[in-house]
């Protein structure tokens, strides 16, 4: 119990830093105070906890997890959000894009796994994706200053098209961030697409409805469909990142070693 209660005291206080030390400026911060709940917090802690345990076990150095932030299954998808956690020494940091309070617009960050699990998950549950040896230091080499923040659009849309550059959402910034450390030549998110798509990387539709549609246009400031060929968006199937369609498009391309599920 000892041992345990002192994991937990460590993982808190790695985490006060990673809040303190966002990649951009102006680090987002929640929408309404709330006072959190305690066995909900100590659940999140917990999960954590596990991650780290299952990440050190795994003896990568760098993954790209993904989390059930919202229930999507009416959309036929699992996980809602991806990021990157690497190893920094006993530590592992997770770097990912957060839209900032439901605005249109967005930072990255640097946190800790606590942190990343505290967000209001609508489940507790992660899925790891060990890349292959190479792709991990290639992905390592490009999660520093500056080079981290050369693909990030901070104009953000929950559901922005996959090849177009006026927004970008969280998994897209993550998968053309894969693209740029896997072809050093690129230095636009344009050509990270074009790689992208070159690989055979295959975004999900999904089938929204029109009041769906035009609720979200119209009421939050997080979604838009401008960005949509008519011809889609017009008959209401909406292509976008998806965490399930890129997490798929690591093993078809052949970049992942192994991958596992927390719970």
């Amino acid at each position: 119990m000892a041992s345990f209660q002192l994991r937990i005291k460590c993982l808190l206080a790695g985490l006060v830093l990673a809040i303190a030390a966002p990649l951009a400026a102006h680090a987002g911060q929640s929408c309404e105070p709330a006072i959190p709940d305690a066995t909900a917090v100590q659940a999140q802690l917990d999960m954590a906890v596990r991650t780290v345990e299952r990440l050190n076990a795994s003896a990568a150095d760098v993954v790209i997890i993904g989390r059930v932030g919202q229930d999507l299954s009416k959309y036929r998808q699992r996980y809602s959000h991806l990021a990157f956690a690497y190893r920094d020494g006993q530590q592992w940091v997770v770097v990912h894009k957060l839209n900032e309070c439901g605005t249109a617009v967005s930072n990255l960050y640097e946190q800790g796994l606590g942190q990343f699990f505290m967000d209001s998950p609508f489940l507790l549950e992660a899925y790891v994706a060990v890349p292959q040896p190479e792709v991990q230091q290639r992905l390592r080499a490009i999660l520093v200053r500056p080079q981290v923040t050369r693909l990030h659009e901070a104009q953000y849309n929950m559901l922005a098209y996959p090849w177009a550059t006026r927004y970008q959402q969280s998994n897209q910034w993550v998968n053309e961030m894969l693209a740029m450390a896997l072809e050093p030549q690129i230095t636009t998110r344009e050509q990270a697409q074009a790689w992208l798509k070159f690989k055979g990387y295959v975004p999900d539709t999904l089938n929204l409805g029109p009041m769906t549609r035009l609720g979200g246009r119209m009421f939050k400031a997080n979604i838009a469909f401008d960005d949509h060929p008519n011809a889609l968006r017009f008959s209401d199937r909406i292509e976008t990142t998806t965490a399930d369609s890129l997490l798929a498009f690591l093993q078809k391309a052949g970049l992942e070693a192994s991958h596992f599920v927390i719970q």
